[in-house]
This record gives C-alpha cells, structure tokens and sequence, in this order.
C-alpha cells in the first residue's frame, strides 16, 4: 500500500496516514476484509514512528473504518448499515495484495455511473435533452460518404476541422486562441491528465479550491503532488487567502473552475479573475482554467473566460463538449500557448497518439451551425425548470438547519447539513431506497467536511427528480429527529 508522506506541509503525519486510508476504502481501492500492514511494517515503509501509526489506526478504528482482531492483524471494516449481498467467489485472488499500486484514490469514478434508480450524484445531461437525432443521421452520412474513415488514424493534435470550428466556437467565450494552439482531447478529464503527467511530479505544490471537482483531485494526487487548497465563497476562489498561501509557497499549478464551480454553482466574479492571474504572473505560475458549462448560464452571461485576460501564456483553458453535446464522444479541447503548448502536445502523442477520428468528425457539423445556438438556449431552458423543480422541492420539505445555494447556471446544486450530520451516512440510507448522490467528502482533500453533498439536476427527469429530493428530504427528517430525540449525534 503505498502512502506519500508529505514532511513540508502542516498536517501532521498521523493526518496523513489516516486519510490516505480513508480515501482508499471509499475508492473502493481497500475492500472490506483487507488487512491492512501492520503498525511496524507501515511505520518501517513509511519512515515515521510507531507512534505515529498508532495513533493514525487508532482514530480509523475509532472511525469505524478499521477493526484489530489481537493476534490476526487490522483489517478493513464495512459498517453493517453498508454492508452489501455478496456472490460466493469461488476463486481467490488474495495473491494480488502483493502488487503495488500507486493510486491514492479514485473516489469520482465510484459515483460516475451506478446501479440506483434515481441517479443524482454525476454531473452529466439527460440523453433525451441531446441532439441524438442529429448526430445519428452526420455519422450515417459521414460514412457513406467516406467509409474509409474507420480505417484512418487522426493527427494526433487533433483533426484540423475540429480544430477551426473549435476555434471560432470559442470567440463565444473570449477566449482568444488559434487552431494551432488548440489540442484535441478525450474530454475534460484527459486534459487535466496531460497537464498534470507533463508539470507535476511528486513534492511540486499545486493549489486547488475546496471543495473542488473530485476527478481533478484524484489525478493530482496520482501525481504525488502537495496540495494546498483555498475555500471558495460565492464569488468564487478566495485570492486574499490564495496570496496569503503563495507569499509562504511557490505553486506550479493553480487549479481552478471560476464558472459555475463545481461542486459549489459559484461564478468568480471579474475582479477575483484578474487578480488570480496577477497572483500567478507574479510567481510564474501555470492556471489550468476549467470550463466544463460556462454555456449554460440562466439569467446572463457569464463574466469573460481569465484566458482572455492572459497575455503572457499562464493559462491553460479546457474546454469540454461532451457534457452539453455528445457525451459518447468524449471530446475536449486544451488551449495553450508557448512551449507549455508543445509539451502538452508531446503527452498526447506518448498517451494515445490522438483522439479517435471518428468521434471528431461526428460532432463537427453540429458546432458552429444555428442548431448548436438552438440546441444550447434549449438546454438552458429545461436546465433552469429542473433547477426550479429541485428549489421549490427543497424549500417546501427539507428539514431546519438545512441550506443550499442558488446556482445561476451549470448542473449541480450544493447542499450543507448541519455541521455533525455526515453525508456518508445519509447516502448509506439513500441507497436503500435507490437514490445516489455525490458526498461533499469526495470534493474535499485535506480537512474534509463530510456535512455537505452535491445533487445535479440535470440527468433525472422531472418525475424522478421529484422523487428523488423528496425521499432525500425525508431521510434527512429522519437523521435530525432522532437526533433531536436522542440529544446528541448518533455518531460520536
């Protein structure tokens, strides 16, 4: 099991060895059952004292995390409230705990797709509010046409028309560029992949909100970055705390999503946006820019995109289409400058040697044409009804002591319980009644703060929607009545 301890930072050894397991049995990457090494052994691979490890499996048993079982070892605890009918495995594969790995955690991919019937925990579209049809019909075309296209390789930066009608798509958002300097990318996620595979290594300090979208989270750690996070306020990144952290630390990377944040719905306002890329042109530092729906806004614009304000080649824009277009397709783009351009393109090439052809021709007629514009204020229309939908639900029923806030676009909304109510827990309950959603405790790296939870309206129908927040609210009547009944948190 690999640990990376981090001696240069403020949490304490102990801190880290205890969330580092934490994350790796809510990844599911630690399963029930799995002994864990023991005290001397982990002390002895990690370079720090007993006591320090001790202390460490001592607040995961106090957790419920973790059980000792004197003169067997520790091994990895599953609540009963969690536990789950299991099939018989008639083969062992205990001989692969031998492997090492170097995943710290992969929490998103855990709630990305699921079994449950009411799916609220991944921000992704409804299908039926996508342009199917349409892309059906180009793909058919496309083919007939030109058959040959299945059996022909792309460049590996992308296919040249793509990237021409990438580049006068993104005009829309400011964001000034060229078809040179775009990349084209697996989606979004590719994108923060090949930044971090090309500037992170281990020990380089990468600054990120918090909370903050969990699959960025699991690629920079991966990477063995320190990590140091900044709260997020409805304006977005706090850049007085932000340069408070960069006057004591030099980040090579400042992550951020400045439009509709995910998880929180927060828009950075214009002025927090200049003064990001002041704080990073002063310390030569890269921002990764991240826009996964700045198109789908419900009352105005949003303000202009920070890579329109960079003159200097500090920002690094990702832009994604396969949320509000053709998530099958798994496009993105990344749009830099300079030599942090080359080296980008460089990761592409020793990842994949380029995005697959036919997904990139698919998409191609549809994005600078009037039904991409239709399309778009369409979405927006039935986005914004949904999220009214969620409000009302939520003010009519939700239990005191419960708040949220307002997204004025994006996919998700952001609800806080009070403060000793985790979401864990309250997602264990939701579960049993086929209703998921995504623990704020994913978003969070170092101090998690497990009474929070994301729900994206933008998936369910109205009908499941509907049911979904109102089996959400009355499980959360539950957890704070028998709270109140019994005076005090029924988890400590």
């Amino acid at each position: 099991m690999q640990i990376d301890i981090q001696r240069n930072v403020e949490i304490s050894l102990s801190k880290q060895i205890y969330q580092s397991i934490i994350d790796r049995i809510r990844s599911g990457l630690l399963q029930e059952g799995v002994q864990l090494p023991s005290v001397r052994d982990l002390s002895k691979q990690l370079g720090v004292s007993l006591v320090t490890v001790v202390k460490a499996y001592q607040e995961l048993e106090k957790e419920g995390f973790i059980t000792s079982i004197q003169g067997r070892g520790t091994f990895v605890k599953v609540k009963k409230s969690e536990e789950v009918d299991k099939k018989e495995e008639t083969l062992s594969y205990d001989w692969q705990l031998s492997v090492q790995d170097y995943l710290p955690r992969s929490q998103f991919a855990r709630f990305h797709l699921v079994p449950e019937k009411i799916h609220l925990s991944s921000s992704m579209i409804d299908p039926g509010l996508l342009p199917n049809r349409f892309l059906e019909q180009e793909v058919h075309k496309m083919l007939s046409n030109n058959p040959r296209i299945l059996s022909q390789y792309g460049e590996i930066q992308g296919d040249a028309e793509l990237r021409n009608a990438m580049h006068e798509y993104l005009k829309g958002f400011e964001v000034p560029t060229t078809p040179e300097n775009i990349l084209v990318t697996s989606g979004s996620q590719q994108g923060i992949d090949l930044v971090a595979r090309t500037f992170v290594g281990p020990g380089d300090v990468v600054v990120m909100e918090a909370p903050t979208y969990p699959g960025a989270i699991d690629v920079f750690r991966g990477r063995g970055a320190t990590i140091l996070t900044v709260p997020v306020d409805k304006d977005g990144m706090r850049v007085d705390i932000l340069q408070n952290l960069c006057d004591k630390h030099k980040p090579k990377i400042i992550y951020t999503i400045p439009t509709f944040h995910n998880p929180t719905g927060s828009v950075m306002t214009l002025k927090r946006r200049r003064q990001l890329l002041d704080i990073a042109q002063s310390i030569q530092s890269i921002i990764i820019e991240d826009d996964p729906c700045s198109e789908i806004y419900f009352d105005k614009k949003p303000p202009a995109s920070i890579k329109s304000m960079d003159h200097h080649g500090h920002v690094i824009y990702l832009k994604g289409l396969s949320k509000t277009l053709a998530p099958g397709c798994r496009i993105g783009i990344v749009a830099a400058t300079g030599s942090i351009f080359n080296r980008l393109l460089a990761a592409k090439a020793n990842t994949d040697l380029g995005s697959p052809l036919l997904t990139q021709k698919s998409i191609l007629p549809f994005i600078n044409s009037k039904r991409m514009l239709d399309h778009l204020k369409k979405l927006r229309t039935a986005l914004r009804i949904r999220r009214d939908l969620v409000l009302e639900l939520l003010s009519q029923h939700s239990p005191d002591g419960v708040s949220w806030v307002i997204p004025q676009g994006g996919l998700n909304l952001w609800i806080s319980l009070p403060s000793w109510l985790d979401s864990n827990h309250v997602l264990l309950e939701a579960k049993k009644q086929q209703l998921t959603f995504l623990p704020g405790s994913a978003c969070f790296l170092v101090e998690q703060e497990n009474n929070h939870l994301r729900v994206s309206y933008s998936y369910m129908n109205e009908l499941l929607l509907h049911q979904g927040i109102t089996i959400l609210c009355n499980i959360l009547h539950s957890e704070i009545s028998s709270k109140k009944a019994s005076g005090s948190s029924p988890y400590f």
